[in-house]
C-alpha cells in the first residue's frame, strides 16, 4: 500500500512539473508575440484622421510598417547623342543608315528632310537599345560619311529613380491604410477627409509611376539625333544656275519691287486726300498774316 500511494505521488509531481514547464513555454510564446505585435501598435490611440496615419508628403519611411529593405536598383544610366555627316548622296547614305538601323534593332522616331538651293537636309531622330548605342555610333562614323560634328553625353539617374521608387512604394502602402480605415469611418466628416487622402495619393501615385516609365525608356532606348547634309556646289558646270538665269532673276526681282514700290505709293491715297487741304490753309494763314502786316 505504501509503494502505491509513492508512486500516486511520484506521478502526480511530475505531472505538475510538466505543466508547469509547459506554462512557462506558453507564456514565452505569448510574450513574443506580443513584443513582436507592439513594434507595429501605436503608443497612444489616435484623436483624428491626420493622427490616425499622416504620411510625410516627402514620403519619408516614418511609419515603422513601410520601413523595408527595398531591392537593390541597378544603376540608371541616360545616354544621348548628335551627330553631323556630311555625304555625297543623301539617298544612298540614308539607305546605309537603315541597314544600320537594322542591324542594331533600332528605329527612327522622327525624319525632317529640308531642300535649299545652297544644300540637302535630312534630320532624324533615331532611338536605339542602350547597349547597341556604342556600336551604332561607330557605324555611322565610319562608313556613311564625313563626321563633321558628334557630341555624346551621360546622364546618372540612379539617385532619382531610387528616391522616386522609395516614394511611390511608401505612398502605396499609405494608400492601404486610407482604404482599410475608410471601410471602418464612423462619421461622414471623417468619411470625406479619407477619401480625400485617397484621391490626392492616388494622384501622387500616377505621377511617379509615369516618371518612372519615362526614365525607364529612356535608359532601354537611347536617342540619337543624326543629320545628314549635302552641299550643293553652284557652278555653271554642275547646275542650272548660270549667268544667264542669275541675269533673269535679277530683271525679275527689279521689276517686283518697282511694283512693290508702286504699291506702297498707292497704299498711302488717304494722305494725298489731305495734302490739298493743308496747303489750302497755309496759305489762307500766310495771306492773313501779309495783311496784318
Amino acid at each position: 500500500m505504501k509503494n502505491i500511494i509513492l508512486l500516486l505521488s511520484g506521478l502526480i509531481l511530475i505531472n505538475c512539473n510538466k505543466s508547469g514547464v509547459a506554462k512557462q513555454e506558453a507564456k514565452a510564446d505569448l510574450m513574443e508575440v506580443i513584443t513582436e505585435d507592439k513594434s507595429y501598435a501605436p503608443t497612444s490611440p489616435p484623436n483624428s484622421i491626420s493622427e490616425k496615419l499622416a504620411p510625410d508628403e516627402n514620403g519619408s519611411n516614418k511609419e515603422p510598417s513601410t520601413a523595408k529593405k527595398t531591392d537593390t536598383i541597378s544603376r540608371k544610366i541616360i545616354k544621348n547623342g548628335d551627330m553631323k555627316i556630311q555625304v555625297g548622296d543623301i539617298k544612298k547614305a540614308q539607305g546605309q543608315v537603315n541597314d544600320i538601323l537594322k542591324k542594331n534593332n533600332a528605329y527612327i522616331q522622327k525624319e525632317d528632310f529640308q531642300n535649299t538651293d545652297m544644300d540637302d537636309n535630312l534630320n532624324l531622330i533615331i532611338r536605339v537599345p542602350h547597349k547597341n548605342f556604342d556600336a551604332l555610333i561607330s557605324s555611322f562614323s565610319d562608313g556613311v560619311g564625313s563626321v563633321l560634328s558628334k557630341n555624346i553625353s551621360s546622364n546618372d539617374v540612379t539617385e532619382e529613380y531610387t528616391d522616386v521608387s522609395i516614394k511611390l512604394a511608401n505612398k502605396k502602402i499609405y494608400l492601404e491604410k486610407y482604404r482599410d480605415m475608410l471601410k471602418s469611418a464612423a462619421t461622414t466628416k471623417d468619411m470625406l477627409e479619407i477619401q480625400e487622402k485617397i484621391r490626392e495619393l492616388e494622384d501622387e501615385i500616377d505621377v511617379a509611376e509615369g516618371r518612372l516609365r519615362f526614365i525607364d525608356d529612356r535608359v532601354n532606348y537611347s536617342t540619337l539625333s543624326l543629320n545628314l547634309y549635302k552641299e550643293k556646289v553652284r557652278s555653271s558646270a554642275t547646275s542650272k544656275i548660270g549667268f544667264g538665269s542669275r541675269f533673269v532673276d535679277s530683271v525679275t526681282e527689279g521689276w517686283n519691287s518697282f511694283v512693290s514700290f508702286m504699291l506702297g505709293i498707292v497704299s498711302l491715297w488717304p494722305f494725298f486726300l489731305i495734302i490739298p487741304f493743308i496747303i489750302f490753309f497755309w496759305r489762307k494763314w500766310k495771306s492773313g498774316k501779309k495783311n496784318k502786316n
